[in-house]
């Protein structure tokens, strides 16, 4: 055999191995219907709550709190880098992020929506049925229901958490987003969306511990096209792991019903 025959032979020989090396795709525990077992809490790690996009550390807005406050870098989960915006849309953003201490709806304890849920420094828990996935979440008490066998059920009005129908794709959960209210943002650095957001979210299974979360956003009335984002979740594993309770309405009404707070008569306090 010559030099150049025994050269490919090996490099033949070495990729059929590689491929036979391969660990195959991971699978599921199922559920009684043969379906993967998703049911468990999971939380995102990371800063893509703060901002999706990749971003250097920065001052937090409370002076007083100092580093405990600043907020951290982040590689940003957004495939490409970044957001493509219509001009119009991208100098919106920016305006959004000088001033999303007032206007960020998270702020106000507002529902979150989808995907902003999914990444807030929250666990959240899926709980499994044939017909139906509930999704709890810690912050604010959210939730919602993934209909999972009801492909043609359109939603009546908008909400704050959209309207989720669900199928399945082999070892990975498809769901398909819709009818959410325009008031809600992917993060806390100003990007958003109109009333036109659809999003398509994919939960694949990784590891007993782990999935993989990808959601394909369109909305052509702010963005030039569908964008994609992607991040592993991760089960909380600790003895006891549930959600606690986080009614954050109580924690915003200084802020935002102080100012109607009735004066006492100086005359009257005076007598």
């Amino acid at each position: 055999m010559t030099t150049a025959a025994s050269t490919v032979a090996a490099v033949v020989l070495l990729a059929l191995t590689s491929v036979s090396a391969s660990p195959p795709e991971y699978q599921a525990p199922r559920t009684p219907d043969g379906r993967p077992d998703l049911n468990g809490i999971w939380q995102a790690l990371g800063t893509a709550h703060w901002d999706i996009e990749g971003h250097a550390a920065r001052p937090g807005p409370i002076v007083a709190l100092g580093a405990v406050g600043a907020i951290p870098a982040g590689l940003g989960i957004v495939e490409g880098g970044e957001v493509p915006y219509q001009p119009w849309a991208l100098e919106k953003k920016k305006e959004n992020f000088e001033n999303w201490l007032t206007l960020d709806p998270v702020v106000k304890c507002y529902l979150p929506g989808v995907p902003r849920t999914t990444y807030l420094p929250f666990p959240f828990q899926i709980v499994q049925t044939t017909e139906h996935i509930l999704i709890a979440y810690e912050f604010a008490s959210a939730s919602r229901v993934i209909y999972m066998n009801r492909p043609d059920f359109e939603s009546p009005i908008d909400t704050w958490m959209g309207h989720s129908l669900g199928h399945w794709e082999g070892e990975t959960l498809v769901v398909d987003v819709t009818s959410q209210v325009p008031d809600t943002w992917f993060d806390s650095s100003g990007n958003f969306h109109s009333e036109a957001l659809h999003v398509l979210e994919r939960y694949t299974p990784m590891s007993p511990d782990a999935l993989l979360y990808e959601a394909v956003i369109e909305d052509p009335k702010v963005f030039t096209r569908p964008w994609k984002i992607k991040m592993p979740l991760y089960r909380r594993l600790e003895e006891k792991a549930q959600l606690l309770e986080f009614k954050c309405v109580e924690f915003v009404e200084e802020l935002m019903y102080g100012r109607f707070r009735k004066k006492p008569d100086k005359e009257q306090g005076g007598q």
